[in-house]
């Protein structure tokens, strides 16, 4: 459903991406690890994998943003998660790791329902569509350059780096268009920002604590919540193929990152047979020292 929405405000794409990437450091400042100073983020050990990340971010940003302003939420986040199967694929041709046909086929599902939801060939597609896959493939890179170099970078680097990158790049594209936000707008912009951040910093925060099996799947509920704020705050109300493709994409991706055996557990469950049956199936094989009783060399057997 291709979305009228515009931005009735005066600001640039340029200057809410200025604003809100400057607003989200703030969270940012007090989770700065001991021993790290923000004086020393320019201090890299891998100095051209930090700023290509940075030019991904800053691109992927603006795209994200302009996509938001002019198609609805639920196809916008459809298509960026298309994101995963990008960083598949960068991860087997840069990193060389090794994916199973199993979680192909879960981003071939996932891309299927991105599909749904948007049906190229049977609508018109809009500068929004392509402004999201842009931030999707940005992101993906973005994703697979920080896989590579997080274990050896100071954090202050990590951070410091794409937000100063936003802030300086946006800050001189929107001087020739600059309008100074209202009131309404710098808590607006101020709120975006401060959310983000602290999201940001959670997300991390939760990495620490739980496996990303776990995690993961949790940020499929973003669809949920960009349908309902999308039908609140802009009456934008996705038709029964944009449900059924999301929830396709939804699926695929939660089947994707949850790890072999508990995909195993999951469908077992559905079985008509029940989980015995898959039990079995993830049961390690018996061991010397646990024979079956009788069996040759068990201790029923040894006594008779």
């Amino acid at each position: 459903m291709p979305s009228s929405r515009a931005s009735a405000s005066p600001l640039t794409v340029f200057e809410i991406a200025f604003w809100t990437a400057l607003f989200s450091f703030l969270p940012a400042i007090f989770t700065k690890p001991k021993g790290e100073h923000w004086r020393q983020f320019w201090r890299m050990r891998h100095p051209v994998l930090l700023n290509l990340r940075s030019l991904a971010g800053v691109l992927g940003n603006l795209s994200v943003i302009y996509a938001f302003v002019h198609i609805p939420l639920a196809e916008v986040y459809s298509i960026n998660f298309l994101a995963p199967i990008f960083i598949v694929a960068l991860s087997v041709t840069l990193l060389k790791e090794e994916v199973t046909w199993q979680r192909w086929l879960f981003l071939a599902a996932s891309f299927c329902g991105v599909l749904l939801v948007v049906r190229p060939g049977f609508r018109d597609l809009q500068l929004g569509h392509l402004a999201a896959l842009t931030a999707s493939v940005m992101g993906a890179a973005a994703t697979t350059i920080l896989r590579k170099v997080a274990p050896v970078e100071k954090r202050v680097s990590l951070l410091g780096m794409p937000l100063g990158y936003i802030v300086v790049v946006n800050g001189i594209l929107m001087i020739p268009t600059f309008t100074m936000p209202s009131f309404e707008e710098f808590a607006l912009l101020l709120a975006i920002g401060g959310l983000g951040g602290t999201g940001n910093i959670m997300f991390i925060a939760a990495t620490r604590r739980a496996p990303v099996s776990l995690i993961a799947p949790a940020q499929y509920s973003q669809i949920a919540w960009a349908v309902i704020f999308g039908s609140i705050f802009f009456l934008e109300y996705p038709d029964t193929l944009t449900y059924a493709g999301l929830l396709v994409v939804a699926a695929g991706g939660i089947l994707n990152v949850l790890s072999d055996e508990t995909r195993i557990r999951i469908f077992s469950r559905l079985s008509v047979f029940g989980p015995a049956s898959a039990a079995a199936e993830v049961s390690p094989p018996l061991g010397a020292d646990a024979r079956p009783p009788g069996s040759p060399g068990s201790d029923k057997a040894s006594t008779k």
